[in-house]
């Protein structure tokens, strides 16, 4: 089994993709959450705790933010 690298360990190039990626996730997250807290419930495809619940429960990395602007919404 290979050692678990510490961060300090990590290269600053893969420090600095972790934090950004982390940076676009939450982002993406808070705006995915306030579209869907200001939305209507008929402008929504699905529930709106499901929704809330999969933004803030699954660590996606930033794709089911992304879904949720995608497929979520309703035009």
């Amino acid at each position: 089994m290979p050692k678990k690298k510490k961060w300090s360990d990590l290269s600053p190039g893969v420090k600095r993709l972790i934090l950004v990626g982390g940076a676009v996730d939450g982002t993406l997250k808070v705006a995915a959450l306030v579209d869907l807290a200001r939305r209507p419930a008929s402008e929504i495809r699905g529930s709106k705790v499901a929704w809330a619940t999969a933004i803030t429960v699954i660590n996606s990395v930033g794709v089911v933010p992304v879904v949720y602007f995608v497929r979520g919404r309703r035009r």
